[in-house]
């Protein structure tokens, strides 16, 4: 059974930071593309990031773009998320997943974490 938790998230400033952490367990982390997705009240789930298996590719939204970066370290099974000027906008709750190949659809994902809420106020 493949296990996914996020850490790290919290209440920052606009222009803070603020790095998510998703840590796999059940199977090796490099099995999967890690995803991270977020959902603010009253909206649909959306797409963030993404970052392949062996770490070589990510692909972002539009929205973050330039401002966050994913990552991870495989020999610890843990996916990261380093968000950087953050704004408003970004406050939701964020959910890492995993999927078996590089999707933005939340249904291409198999396995979600709870989520980590993240605020950041004006």
């Amino acid at each position: 059974q493949v296990q996914l938790v996020e850490s790290g998230g919290g209440l920052a400033q606009a222009g803070g930071s603020l790095r998510l952490s998703c840590e796999v367990s059940g199977r090796p982390a490099s099995t999967y593309v890690m995803g991270w997705f977020r959902q603010a009240p009253g909206k649909e789930r959306e797409f963030v990031a993404y970052i392949t298996g062996g770490g070589r590719t990510s692909y972002y939204a539009y929205s973050v773009k330039d401002r966050f970066i994913a990552s991870r370290d495989n020999a610890k099974n843990t996916a990261f998320l380093q968000m950087n000027s953050l704004k408003p906008e970004d406050t939701a709750t964020y959910y890492c997943a995993a999927a078996l190949l590089s999707r933005t659809s939340p249904n291409e994902y198999i396995y979600w974490g709870r989520g980590t809420q993240v605020t950041v106020s004006s």
